[in-house]
């Protein structure tokens, strides 16, 4: 386990893309994990940036993301596969058909042209099915087997929640759990609510790996910023191993790099 703690934001999310160019220079078909929210936001920006220079190719690259929304059309700006698009696919040279998204549903949205001469992506396709998913379990599965088909993935990305909560792994999740369809507690749904109109079009449910999924990972990066992430980073790395706070578990694993800005630090010992 391999503690940083940078300046700010801006040079936490520039820690990170060297450890990701590093990764794909290394091994340039890696399998990649990626989070939403606007902590990872930085980094994607610096991977676009990285790319257009061409200092970094993904156009062998692989990637799973971690969750999405139950029922939300990839269209709705809120869901994840939209920020993964606007964020970072539709600007780098990644091939649609190497997204995985653990999504129920697809969109048909035109994908925005990228900049420096990447080339527009299609829809992404697999492991997507066309319309509503009648049979969840079975999608989880296949999910998971996807990843493992792609060889596992090399490097992943997490954020952290004020709870200690990862992707949608709640306090009190598993540490077996793998890809499923879990219920938002109201904490989530309530802070998630500023990003809707109503917080009746927040959506109850969501797809999310689980934690013996993302332990399954051979790198991980946990990233952390703000003063109202520290007590959580605090819990994580310094205190017991518990399912009451998911990130945690990351103390068991052998190649894990926690980086935050100080305010998430402050109060490490």
């Amino acid at each position: 386990m391999k503690v940083i703690i940078c300046e700010d934001y801006m040079k936490m999310s520039k820690k990170a893309a060297e450890v990701f160019t590093g990764q794909i220079k290394e091994k340039p078909d890696s399998v990649l994990g990626f989070a939403t929210g606007s902590t990872p936001a930085g980094l994607y920006q610096e991977l676009i940036k990285a790319c257009e220079r061409g200092e970094v190719d993904f156009s062998q690259i692989t990637s799973f993301n971690l969750d999405e929304y139950y029922k939300i059309s990839p269209d709705n700006e809120q869901s994840y596969h939209y920020f993964m698009r606007e964020q970072l696919f539709d600007h780098i040279n990644i091939k649609s058909k190497n997204i995985h998204m653990p999504s129920i549903m697809m969109g048909a949205r035109a994908p925005i042209q990228p900049q420096g001469g990447a080339g527009a992506l299609a829809p992404t396709q697999a492991p997507v099915p066309d319309g509503e998913t009648k049979d969840i379990k079975q999608f989880c599965t296949d999910y998971e087997e996807a990843i493992i088909q792609a060889g596992g993935i090399d490097l992943q990305v997490l954020g952290i929640g004020k709870n200690g909560h990862i992707a949608f792994n709640e306090p009190g999740s598993s540490s077996n759990s793998r890809t499923r369809l879990v219920d938002l507690t109201q904490d989530t749904i309530n802070a998630n609510s500023r990003f809707f109109d109503k917080i009746d079009e927040v959506p109850k449910q969501a797809i999310t790996m689980g934690l013996a999924t993302i332990m399954e990972c051979k790198k991980i990066i946990m990233l952390a910023n703000g003063s109202s992430k520290a007590e959580a980073m605090v819990k994580a790395l310094e205190g017991s191993v518990t399912e009451e706070v998911p990130a945690s578990i990351l103390q068991k694993h052998s190649e894990v790099i926690f980086i935050m800005d100080k305010e998430a630090g402050g109060l490490l010992s």
